[in-house]
């Protein structure tokens, strides 16, 4: 039976929402082989492929098995719908994003404005449509518009101490300097968002649709001056694996997307990373519901971005640093290369910094602004 990743024709599919991937990074911090000068490009493709990171045929399930084909066996079983905690559901399900209210001025400059804010996320399924308001923080660029945007997914922050907007400040308020839009998103059960007690025991696969709901709350707001045709997604940390599943999940979602010191893209590494050394009850719980990684790999890859790049129709530019010691940079080269196997137009910029960017902050911030701005048709007087 197949599990393929299933492409929605526009407003009918719906599979189950999904609660996206864990936690931001930690672990070693092994630099990669043959890694660039400072601040270097790494656009090129790799040719060598191993196991892990080759994506599925489209005639092959998850774990690699062939599929049965109606065409030459008459009395094949009907495919099976997608595990409903896997990269299949979050594409069959379909995400909206409505409803976005300003709130409170939290900041006034010269060159933008920042609210508090609100949206919905409606996901629909053969179960019928779950709902969340999902807060967060918006800067609106002074002047008339449209302005481009970036939609912000953070890294990880324990939500009990998470405060709305937390994670990428400097980042939001970068990007409305140079004239975009910028929408910061808390996800759900973080600050002012409806909680969903599900979160950690489904790898958190819901994170990606509320960023892909926040798009389109976006492009629906009439009181924000958006340009809806020049759109890009930011993520730091776990906010790049967040990015990465939002991009296979709806391809053609957005105009170019950036990844900055992203967690890996198999979700496999994450666990044996971030959740598997704690051995607190968030790990058993999600032990109990699906298993180790090596006892249960065809799930593990099954709820991974990697596996299904191909899907991914955007430009990704891809920022990590030398001296990450969180998010380990041969996991940004791994990714890298798997995206570049896929047919993914994707770059990888290096810099001599860590995983929380202070140094090479500006200048990685400059070439990302840049890179959206080549990939997005902005024209700068």
């Amino acid at each position: 039976m197949t599990f393929e990743l299933v492409r929605r024709p526009a407003a009918a599919l719906a599979g189950l929402v999904v609660v996206l991937a864990l936690a931001g990074c930690s672990g070693g911090s092994a630099e990669p082989e043959s890694s660039p000068a400072s601040s270097d490009v790494v656009p090129e493709s790799d040719s060598s492929a191993d196991s892990e990171s080759a994506s599925p045929s489209p005639t092959e399930s998850a774990s690699g098995s062939p599929s049965d084909s109606p065409a030459e066996s008459p009395t094949a079983e009907p495919t099976r719908p997608p595990h409903p905690i896997s990269m299949a559901a979050l594409s069959a399900a379909d995400h909206d994003g409505d409803r976005l209210r300003l709130g409170a001025v939290r900041e006034r400059t010269a060159a933008y404005t920042s609210y508090d804010v609100t949206y919905r996320v409606t996901t629909r399924d053969g179960t019928g449509p779950r709902r969340f308001t999902i807060s967060g923080v918006l800067n609106v660029p002074t002047g008339r518009g449209p302005f481009p945007a970036v939609v912000l997914a953070h890294g990880y922050i324990d939500p009990l101490y998470y405060v709305r907007g937390q994670g990428m400040t400097r980042e939001r308020g970068v990007f409305a300097s140079r004239g975009y839009v910028a929408l910061h998103v808390d996800y759900r059960g973080h600050a002012e968002s409806t909680d969903d007690p599900r979160s950690d025991r489904d790898l958190r696969l819901g994170y990606s649709a509320d960023v892909i709901a926040a798009v389109k709350a976006l492009r629906a707001a009439r009181d924000v001056p958006v340009d809806d045709d020049r759109v890009a997604l930011m993520g730091r940390s776990m906010g790049g694996g967040v990015v990465m599943k939002a991009l296979v999940a709806e391809p053609g979602l957005v105009q170019a997307a950036s990844l900055w010191a992203s967690v890996s893209s198999l979700e496999g590494e994450n666990f044996d990373q971030f959740i598997r050394p704690d051995g607190d009850s968030r790990r058993d719980a999600i032990v109990r519901a699906h298993g180790l990684p090596e006892q249960r790999p065809d799930f593990w890859r099954a709820a991974s971005a990697r596996p299904y790049f191909d899907e991914i129709t955007e430009p990704v530019l891809a920022v990590h640093g030398r001296f990450d010691d969180t998010c380990p940079p041969r996991w940004a080269l791994a990714t890298q290369r798997a995206m570049q196997r896929a047919g993914v137009d994707s770059t990888l910029a290096w810099y001599d910094d860590g995983h929380a960017f202070g140094p090479a902050f500006l200048a990685a911030m400059d070439r990302t602004i840049s890179y959206f701005d080549q990939q997005l048709g902005v024209r700068r007087g």
